[in-house]
């Protein structure tokens, strides 16, 4: 393999296995904002033990996130050294507005969220809760709007030849708001709270599996569905929004998504597929015009073919669309499971129905390959730019990195990587075990000030 391939493997590995935890934390911050909301409106002390059990998952899935994703930044000053000369004063500005914004919110209140149960009244622990939330949606917002100016560049200008050029930030606002950022963030967060969402359905239906914990169980499930109802129709919306995006901004991107070829209207959308690069064609099943019409409002509009692409400028065709068919196909799959278990749940036969509780608890599978995919797409969607149009990836590679200096640090961050994954595992069984605790229901200490009578 050749240095760019492996140092490329080398960052997807360690992204791909980053980016388990950041939704799972995004998505549940949104829940545990909904569900302490509700004890303090309610005083119910079901919402109370919920907040407690849900505190503790939250907090496994933060801490794997935030250490899995110091590496990267290692990464990007061993490996692509001549890339973050390039976008540095870009990517400066954007994470310097997380550590402001997100870090802040997430460090100066975690402590509270997590050790404040019996320390602060239920309402600054509300407001701790919200601003972990808020918090973690910014980091998002911040790394999104980095990774998206790679994708469609805006408000800069380069200074510098050769080795030496850089890009400069002239306009901060019009970096963060370039092209595709907005659509990509709400695609992305969106699809966070599924995460989330599916993650709370799968441990609560398996509660009801084992006829344990049956309102927590339920309650769980109907918030956790209730969620990823709402989401599911943002990401269809936002999904739309990005896809045309794509088509306007990055059409070798958009003509690989579809297995697209020739130039021209009523471009066909595939629903399955098989693209063949070297004959430059693609086989399966295919809606004529539907392309043209989702990406422009109108069958009669041409969409760019991978024909009049430079070869040189195509990404991995077939990959690129697999992958972005595994992503929609699972969406659409996962918007059928919950639309079934809502009707369940409205029926009150879902504690009845093995097969589909079997579902649910497997479901959380779903948008963690949806999300994995979707971020494989952007990426290798994009090739061969690291930064669109200005700078390849070849060209952005460190200059001293030698192959085996990248397999055995390979090597070994897999090897941690496996151990982490294993603890997470671990952990994260351990708590559904043990399960909410039966005290949590019985708030005291300064908490059960927020309580004036009995449950409700």
């Amino acid at each position: 393999m050749t240095t760019e391939l492996l140092a490329r493997l080398q960052f997807a590995l360690t992204i791909t296995f980053h980016y388990l935890y950041p939704p799972l934390s995004i998505g549940l911050g949104v829940l545990l904002v909904a569900i302490e909301a509700a004890w303090l409106k309610t005083k119910n002390p079901l919402f109370h033990q919920m907040a407690r059990f849900w505190t503790k998952v939250f907090a496994l899935t933060f801490a794997i996130g935030v250490a899995t994703g110091i590496v990267m930044e290692f990464e990007f000053g061993t490996n692509w050294a001549t890339y973050s000369r390039y976008v540095g004063d870009v990517f400066g500005s954007a994470l310097a507005a997380e550590g402001i914004f997100a870090f802040f919110l997430e460090s100066g209140f975690l402590a509270v969220l997590l050790f404040g149960w019996d320390k602060v009244g239920p309402k600054l622990h509300f407001f701790a809760t919200c601003m972990v939330a808020l918090g973690a949606h910014f980091s998002a917002i911040w790394i999104v709007v980095a990774n998206s100016w790679m994708q469609t560049p805006a408000g800069f200008h380069i200074v510098g030849d050769g080795l030496h050029a850089r890009a400069e930030v002239t306009d901060f606002w019009a970096m963060v708001f370039n092209p595709s950022s907005m659509d990509r963030l709400t695609h992305t967060v969106v699809g966070a709270w599924q995460a989330g969402a599916w993650l709370m359905v799968s441990i609560g239906a398996w509660y009801l599996l084992k006829q344990k914990h049956r309102e927590f169980a339920c309650l769980s499930v109907k918030l956790g569905l209730t969620l990823s109802l709402i989401a599911s129709v943002l990401t269809l919306a936002t999904g739309d929004r990005s896809a045309s995006g794509v088509a306007r901004n990055q059409p070798a991107k958009f003509a690989a998504l579809e297995g697209h070829w020739q130039t021209g209207p009523q471009a066909p959308l595939h629903v399955v597929g098989w693209v063949d690069a070297q004959t430059e064609t693609t086989r399966g099943l295919a809606l004529p015009g539907m392309l043209s019409w989702l990406a422009y409002g109108s069958a009669a509009h041409p969409v760019t073919g991978l024909r009049d692409i430079p070869r040189d400028e195509r990404p991995p065709v077939n990959f690129t669309f697999q992958l972005f068919h595994l992503m929609v196909g699972i969406g659409f799959a996962m918007i059928g499971l919950a639309l079934w278990a809502s009707w369940a749940l409205w029926r009150k036969t879902l504690e009845n129905s093995r097969t589909l509780l079997w579902l649910l608890v497997i479901s959380v599978l779903g948008p963690q390959i949806a999300n994995q995919a979707g971020w494989w797409v952007a990426e290798v969607g994009r090739q061969p730019w690291i930064v669109y149009k200005l700078l390849r990836t070849s060209q952005g590679l460190s200059a001293v990195v030698q192959a085996n200096q990248i397999v055995a640090s390979m090597i070994m961050f897999t090897g941690v990587y496996l151990l982490l994954f294993a603890a997470f595992v671990f952990l994260l069984n351990e708590k559904i075990k043990h399960g909410p605790d039966e005290t949590d229901l019985q708030p005291t200490g300064k908490l059960a000030l927020g309580f004036k009578g009995g449950a409700a």
